[in-house]
C-alpha cells in the first residue's frame, strides 16, 4: 500500500494558451486549472442529488422495487442509504487529503497501490460515460413521449437526445457554477412534485389501509425478491460520490465536501424511504405489489399522485420527469468529463484531455470528448433500431450501476489502507471501523447485483456477463499502463495521483 506523498503539481497546460516556462509564478500555474473556489455546498448538493434523478427514480423505477420486495421497498432503500452513509464516513476523512477530479482513482492510488489506483480510473471512466450516455438516451425517450401526449406531434427520441447533449455539452463547456444553477431549478422542481403526492396522501391519512408503519418491520426482509430490489435500491443512490470530483473547484473543501456529501446522501436515504412508503399506503400494502406487477404499473406514481394530489400534479410531474432525466445526465456529463480531464492530465490518457479553456476554466477537450462518446452512442443506437430505454438506458446503467459499487467498495479498502499507513488525527471507528463495515456491505451488494443484473436490464444472460466483462479488462487494462509508465518514466509514475491542489 502506498502512502501519500507531497503534492508538486506539474502545470496544468490551459486549451488555446501558450505554454509557460517552468519558472512561471505559483499564481499563474494555479490559473491554468479548475476554477478553485467556483463551487460552495449547496453547488455540490446539487450536483449529486441531481444525479440521482429523485423523480425518475421513484416515478420510473421505485414500482419496480415494489414489485419484486412488496412492503419491504421502503426498508430496502432505508438499509442502502445507511450502508452508504457508513462508506461516506471514511470517503469524506480522506476527501481532506486527497483532492482530484478523477476522484475514485486518486483515492485508490494512494490507499491500495498506483497500479490499483490506475486500474480503476479506467472503471469509473467507463461507468460515468455509461450511465451519462444511458441517461441521455432516457431523456429523449421520456421527452418524445411527453412532447406527443401534449401537442399530438411525433419528434423522434434521438432529434430530443441530440439536442438535449448540445445544451448539455455548451453547459459543461461554460463556467461550472452555470451547471450548478440549471441543476438547482430542476432538482427543486422535482423534490417539489413527489412532495405534493406525498403531502396529498398524508391529507387523506393514507390510502385503503391508512398509514401503516408496519411496512417497516425487518421480518419483510426476508420474504423473496428483496434481493433483487437492493440492486435498484442500491442504483438509486449512484452519483453521490460525485462530490470528491469537484474537490479541485470547491470552496473551503474541507468543510464542504464532507458536509454536501454528508447532506447529499441523508436526504437521498429519507426521501426515497418516505416516498416509497407513501406509494405503498396509496394502494395499501396488501395490494400494492399487485399493482406494482400489473399492466398499469410503469404509471403506477401518476396514478396515485392524479388520486390524491390532482390531475395538474399528475401532468407536472410527466414534465418534470424529462428535466429530471436532463439534469442526472448533465451532472453525470460533468462527473465524466472530470475523469477524462484527470487521466489527461497524470499521462493516463492523451494529454490533450488535460487543457482547461482559458476563458470558462472548464475542462473544454475533455467535454468535447464525453460529447462526442455519447453522440456516438446515440448514433449506434439509432442505426442499430435498439430500444432508448429498455436497451440503451437499462444496460448501460446495469454496467455503469455495477462499475461504480466496485469503485465504491475499492475506495472503502482504500482509505483503510491510507490511514493504516499513514497516522492521522482522525477517529478509528471513521477510518478503520467505517470503511472495513462499508467495504463488505458493498461487497454482499455487488454479489447480489450481479446474480440478479437480469431484472435491471430484462436481457439474458449472455448479454449481462458481455455487460459486465468490461469491467475487470479495463482494471486490467489500466494496470499495464500504469506499470509501463513505472518502467519507461519512473519520475511520471511517482507523479500518479498527485497532480491535485493538496489545500487542507
Amino acid at each position: 500500500m502506498t502512502a501519500p506523498r507531497s503534492s508538486v503539481p506539474p502545470s496544468v497546460p490551459v486549451a488555446d494558451a501558450p505554454p509557460e516556462s517552468a519558472s512561471a509564478s505559483e499564481s499563474a500555474a494555479s490559473s491554468r486549472g479548475l476554477k478553485d473556489g467556483a463551487v460552495g455546498t449547496g453547488d455540490l448538493v446539487f450536483f449529486v442529488v441531481a444525479a440521482a434523478a429523485p423523480l425518475t427514480v421513484m416515478a420510473g423505477v421505485a414500482p419496480l422495487a415494489i414489485g419484486m420486495a412488496g412492503r419491504a421497498a421502503p426498508l430496502g432503500y432505508l438499509l442502502s442509504g445507511l450502508l452508504l452513509i457508513v462508506f461516506a464516513a471514511g470517503f469524506t476523512a480522506m476527501s481532506r487529503f486527497v483532492r482530484n477530479a478523477g476522484a475514485f482513482y486518486a483515492y485508490i492510488g494512494r490507499g491500495l497501490g498506483l497500479p490499483t489506483g490506475a486500474g480503476s480510473a479506467y472503471v469509473a471512466l467507463f461507468a460515468y460515460n455509461a450511465i451519462e450516455v444511458g441517461l441521455l438516451a432516457a431523456f429523449g425517450w421520456f421527452t418524445e413521449a411527453g412532447f406527443e401526449d401534449l401537442t399530438g406531434a411525433y419528434v423522434p427520441w434521438w432529434v430530443w437526445a441530440l439536442g438535449g447533449l448540445v445544451v448539455i455539452g455548451a453547459l459543461g463547456y461554460l463556467k461550472v457554477t452555470l451547471s450548478a444553477k440549471v441543476l438547482g431549478v430542476a432538482l427543486v422542481l422535482e423534490v417539489l412534485v413527489l412532495l405534493v403526492f406525498e403531502a396529498g396522501v398524508l391529507a387523506h391519512g393514507g390510502g385503503p389501509q391508512g398509514l401503516d408503519p408496519g411496512t417497516f418491520s425487518p421480518a419483510h426482509l426476508g420474504e423473496s425478491g428483496v434481493g433483487g430490489m437492493f440492486v435498484l435500491a442500491i442504483g438509486a443512490f449512484v452519483g453521490f460520490e460525485a462530490t470528491a470530483i469537484y474537490a479541485e473547484e470547491a470552496r473551503q473543501p474541507a468543510r464542504t465536501v464532507p458536509r454536501a456529501t454528508y447532506i447529499a446522501v441523508a436526504f437521498l436515504a429519507l426521501f426515497y424511504t418516505f416516498t416509497v412508503w407513501m406509494i405503498i399506503n396509496a394502494y395499501g400494502a396488501d395490494r400494492a405489489q399487485a399493482v406494482a406487477n400489473g399492466d398499469d404499473g410503469a404509471d403506477m406514481v401518476f396514478s396515485a399522485t392524479e388520486r390524491f394530489a390532482g390531475a395538474w400534479a399528475a401532468d407536472s410531474m410527466h414534465v418534470l420527469i424529462i428535466t429530471s432525466a436532463f439534469a442526472a445526465t448533465l451532472a453525470f456529463h460533468n462527473g465524466a468529463a472530470r475523469y477524462f480531464y484527470a487521466l489527461g492530465r497524470e499521462g493516463l490518457l492523451p494529454a490533450r484531455l488535460g487543457t482547461v479553456s482559458a476563458r470558462t476554466r472548464a475542462p473544454a477537450t475533455a467535454v468535447v470528448t464525453q460529447s462526442a462518446v455519447a453522440l456516438a452512442v446515440i448514433v449506434v443506437t439509432v442505426l442499430a433500431g435498439a430500444d432508448p430505454y429498455s436497451v440503451t438506458f437499462l444496460w448501460s446503467s446495469g454496467s455503469g450501476i455495477l462499475g461504480v459499487m466496485l469503485m465504491q467498495a475499492l475506495a472503502a479498502l482504500a482509505v483503510h489502507g491510507f490511514f493504516r499507513g499513514n497516522r492521522r488525527a482522525m477517529p478509528f471507528w471513521r477510518v478503520a471501523v467505517a470503511p472495513l463495515l462499508a467495504c463488505a456491505g458493498l461487497a454482499v451488494m455487488i454479489v447480489l447485483v450481479c446474480a440478479n443484473l437480469d431484472l435491471l436490464t430484462g436481457a439474458s444472460t449472455g448479454v449481462n456477463v458481455a455487460l459486465i466483462a468490461p469491467l475487470p479488462l479495463l482494471f486490467v487494462a489500466g494496470v499495464a499502463v500504469a506499470l509501463r509508465i513505472r518502467r519507461r518514466d519512473p519520475a511520471a509514475y511517482e507523479r500518479l495521483t498527485t497532480v491535485d491542489t493538496e489545500r487542507v
